[in-house]
C-alpha cells in the first residue's frame, strides 16, 4: 500500500550496503538495514496495538535505533512523538495527557516513573545504546513490513513548541509537510550521495530529526552520528565529513577551537546554522577563519524550514535569506495585518506546503494563527529587504513598547553587540509605572573586558533614539538558553522583574 513518506525514501535509497549512519568508532548501519531494522521496530509497533493515527511517545537518548523508531512509526502509520529528554515527570505528565499516546518509549531509568503517568498506555524502554525492551520485542519480527496506508495529509508527527509562553502547543506535521520540505532543501542546498553529514544535533527537535534526517534520506546521503556535540570530537571527524548543521553556539566553540583552520575545513562544502540568530560578528570570524560562509536559514517547529540564504550568491550576515522554493512570505501589520512594504518591520507570515495542520486538539488557536488565504501567522517579527532577503527582528511578543513607542530588541542588540568587549546581548522589556515598559539590556561580557552598564549606556547615546536606549544594563557571564541555543527572553523578564518595583 501507498506510505507517502516512506515510499519515498525508499524510491531515493541507495543500494543496500551504502551507509547511512557512521558511527564514530567506525561501525556502519547500512540503507538496506534500515530498512530491515524499521520493519522489525513497525512490526513490534503492531503487536504492542499500535494502530494508524495512535501517537507514539518517545522520551529517549539519541542512538541510531531512535531513529529507526521515528521511521518505524511512520511505515506502521503512527504518529511520532519525540519528547526532550530533559523534560521532568511532571512536564512529561502534560504532554502524555494531552497527546494521549497508545505507547510510550522511554529510557530505562525512567519506566517506573513513567508507568506511573501513563494513563493506561504501553511502556516500552530503549536506551542510549540503542537496546531495551522494545528492541527485544523487535528481535523476533521479520524483516519485512507492509507499510500502513498513509496519504500526503495524513500525520507524521506531533512536535510540541518549546512554550516560552503558556503551555506548550503539539503542531501536527503531515507526511507532506515533511516530505516537500526535505525534497525541496536537498535541491536547494545540493545534497548527493556523496555528502556526510556530521550530525551533532538532538533528534527530538526538527533541526536535527527532519532537516538533518530528512535531507539525508531523501538524498540518499550518509551521516556521521554523534551522541551530542563535543568540538573535539567534531574537529576529529570533520575530514571524513562534506557538509555540517549546527546551531550557534556550535560555531562560537569551534572558534574557540585551535584545529579550526582553512587547511582544516578546506574540503567542507557547506556549513549550515540555524534554530536561533546567528551574530554577524559569528559569521564574520568564521570567514575569516575558515574561508567559508555559514548559511543561516531560518525555520520553525511548526513550519519546517521557510527560509534560507543561497547556496551560490550572497550569504548575508544578520539575514535568513529569501523565501525557499515553494514558500511565500510576507510582512504585514501586527494590529491591522495589512500587507507592509520592502523594508518595513511588522508580522512575518509564511504559506507553503512545509506549513503545518494546526494545533492538536486546539481549533481556537489553529483558526487564529492562519489567516483566510492561508497564511500562517509566525509570531516573529521582521522585514525584507529590497533584495528579498528576510530580516529577523524578533519575537512578537518581545516587542517592547515604552511611552507609547515601538522599540524592537534586535535594532538595540545590535548596537549593544558591536561594542568593544560585548559577546552578546539580550533586550527585554520591563514594567514601568511610568513608561508602562521599560527598555533593559542583559549584555555578556568578554572575558577581560574592562565593561561596565555605565560604559555601555554611555556608548549608547547618540547612536539610539533617546527612548531606545536602556533604562538599566545588567553585565552578566551567560544568558540562559534552551536546548537549541534559543537565549529565553521569557526567562530574564522574570529574573528582573523587580527592577523598576
Amino acid at each position: 500500500m501507498a506510505n507517502h513518506l516512506f515510499d519515498l525514501v525508499r524510491a531515493r535509497m541507495p543500494a543496500g550496503q551504502s551507509p547511512f549512519i557512521v558511527h564514530p568508532d567506525g561501525k556502519a548501519l547500512s540503507y538496506g538495514d534500515l530498512e530491515a531494522v524499521s520493519a522489525r521496530l513497525a512490526g513490534a509497533l503492531v503487536a504492542a496495538g499500535v494502530v494508524p493515527g495512535d501517537r507514539v511517545a518517545v522520551q529517549v537518548e539519541k542512538s541510531a535505533n531512535a531513529l529507526m523508531l521515528y521511521l518505524a512509526c511512520v511505515r506502521a502509520g503512527a504518529v511520532f512523538l519525540p519528547l526532550n529528554a530533559a523534560y521532568t515527570l511532571a512536564e512529561l505528565e502534560y504532554f502524555i495527557g494531552d497527546a494521549e499516546p497508545a505507547l510510550i518509549v522511554c529510557d530505562p531509568s525512567r519506566q517506573a516513573g513513567i508507568v506511573a503517568i501513563a494513563r493506561g498506555a504501553a511502556v516500552e524502554t530503549l536506551d542510549a545504546s540503542g537496546e531495551g525492551s522494545l528492541m527485544q520485542k523487535a528481535q523476533g519480527m521479520p524483516d519485512l513490513f507492509a507499510d500502513a496506508a498513509r496519504g500526503p495529509d495524513d500525520l507524521a508527527a506531533i512536535l510540541y513548541t518549546s512554550g516560552t509562553t503558556g503551555r506548550s502547543k503539539g503542531a501536527m506535521l503531515s507526511h507532506d509537510n515533511l516530505a516537500s520540505n526535505a525534497l525541496t532543501l536537498v535541491d536547494f542546498w545540493r545534497f548527493g550521495r556523496s555528502d556526510v553529514l556530521l550530525h551533532a544535533l538532538p533528534i527530538f527537535h526538527t533541526h536535527g530529526l527532519f532537516v538533518g534526517t530528512n535531507v539525508v534520506l531523501l538524498a540518499g546521503a550518509s551521516m556521521l552520528f554523534l551522541p551530542k556535540f563535543d568540538a573535539d570530537e567534531v574537529m576529529r571527524l570533520m575530514p571524513r565529513a562534506t557538509t555540517m548543521m549546527g546551531v550557534p553556539t556550535f560555531y562560537v566553540r569551534l572558534l574557540d577551537h585551535a584545529g579550526l583552520t582553512r587547511e582544516a575545513t578546506a574540503h567542507m562544502r557547506l556549513f549550515v546554522s540555524g534554530s536561533a540568530p546567528l551574530l554577524a560578528d559569528t559569521h564574520r570570524d568564521w570567514s575569516q577563519r575558515t574561508g567559508h560562509a555559514i548559511l543561516e536559514r531560518y525555520g520553525m517547529t511548526e513550519t519546517n524550514m521557510n527560509t534560507s540564504n543561497p547556496y551560490d550568491g550572497d550569504r548575508v550576515a544578520g539575514t535568513v535569506g529569501p523565501p525557499l522554493p515553494g514558500v511565500a512570505a510576507r510582512i504585514t501589520d501586527p494590529e491591522t495585518a495589512a500587507a507592509l512594504p520592502a523594508g518595513e518591520i511588522g508580522m512575518i507570515e509564511v504559506r507553503g506546503p512545509n506549513v503545518f495542520k494546526g494545533y492538536w486538539r486546539n481549533p481556537e488557536k489553529t483558526a487564529s494563527e492562519f489567516r483566510a488565504d492561508g497564511f500562517f501567522i509566525t509570531g516573529d517579527l521582521g522585514k525584507i529587504d529590497e533584495k528579498g532577503y528576510v530580516h529577523i527582528v524578533g519575537r512578537g511578543k518581545d516587542l517592547i513598547i515604552t511611552g507609547g513607542y515601538n522599540v524592537y530588541p534586535k535594532e538595540v542588540e545590535s548596537e549593544i553587540d558591536a561594542l568593544p568587549g560585548v559577546v552578546e546581548s539580550a533586550v527585554i522589556g520591563l514594567a514601568h509605572k511610568d513608561f508602562g515598559e521599560a527598555v533593559t539590556a542583559v549584555v555578556v561580557r568578554a572575558k577581560g573586558a574592562d565593561l561596565d552598564d555605565r560604559a555601555v549606556m554611555a556608548a549608547l547615546e547618540g547612536r539610539l533614539a533617546r527612548f531606545k536606549q536602556p533604562k538599566r544594563v545588567f553585565i552578566v557571564d551567560e544568558l540562559p538558553r534552551n536546548t537549541m541555543g534559543k537565549v529565553q527572553k521569557n526567562v530574564l523578564r522574570e529574573m528582573y522583574a523587580w527592577v523598576f518595583g
